[in-house]
C-alpha cells in the first residue's frame, strides 16, 4: 500500500510506502502498478528503466523528452541521498514554470512521480547516490532537452553552491528557461 501526495504541481505525486521494520530489517512493495495507478488517479504503463550512479556534488539535469516522447518518471533512491528538482513545462498548466525540490533518500524511501511535460534533474547530497526510475516512454536522442540548472527565473535553491556542483559539458550547454 502506498500513500501518494499530490504536489502543488498538479499530476506530480510524492509517494510513501508502508514499511515493515523488525530486528532482521524492512521490507516494502517499491511497484505495483494497480496500487499506483489507483494512487496516482490515472493509467501509466512504465516501459523502461534506468540508473545512474553519481558521486557528492553531481548534478544530472534538468533533462525533459519533447514531444511524442515526452516521459513520466517513477524516480527513487536506492543507495544515497539527492536533491530532486522537476519543473513545469506544460505551457498551459497554472504551474507553468514553477518548480518543486524534495529530498529522496534510501531512508525515506520516498519516491516521486513526474508526469510528461516536466525537466528533471537532482543533485547528489551524499558521498555517492544510486538513482533508479521507471519511465512511460522509450529513450529517444532527437527528442532530449535541457534547461539550465543555474537559470536565474526558475530561482531554484540547490543545497549545494553552484560553484561546488559539478555538472556534465553537455549540461553546461543547455540553454535557460525563458
Amino acid at each position: 500500500m502506498i500513500k501518494a501526495i499530490e504536489t502543488k504541481l498538479k499530476g506530480c505525486f510524492i509517494l510513501e510506502p508502508e514499511i515493515f521494520e523488525d530486528e532482521r530489517g524492512y521490507f516494502f512493495e517499491s511497484y505495483n502498478h494497480k496500487d499506483f495507478c489507483k494512487a496516482i488517479g490515472q493509467e501509466v504503463n512504465f516501459v523502461q528503466d534506468n540508473q545512474s550512479f553519481s558521486k557528492k556534488g553531481v548534478l544530472r539535469g534538468l533533462h525533459f523528452q519533447k514531444g511524442e516522447y515526452a516521459q513520466a518518471k517513477l524516480v527513487s533512491v536506492l543507495k544515497g541521498r539527492i536533491q530532486d528538482v522537476v519543473v513545469d513545462l506544460r505551457k498551459k498548466s497554472p504551474t507553468f514554470g514553477e518548480h518543486l525540490s524534495i529530498e529522496l533518500s534510501s531512508n525515506n524511501k520516498k519516491q516521486l512521480f513526474v508526469p510528461r511535460g516536466f525537466a528533471h534533474g537532482f543533485l547528489t547530497l551524499s558521498e555517492s547516490a544510486n538513482v533508479f526510475y521507471k519511465c512511460d516512454n522509450y529513450y529517444n536522442k532527437e527528442a532530449e532537452g535541457g534547461i539550465r540548472f543555474d537559470d536565474v527565473s526558475l530561482n531554484i535553491k540547490w543545497v549545494t553552491k553552484n560553484d561546488s556542483i559539478n555538472i556534465s559539458s553537455r549540461d553546461a550547454m543547455f540553454s535557460f528557461f525563458m
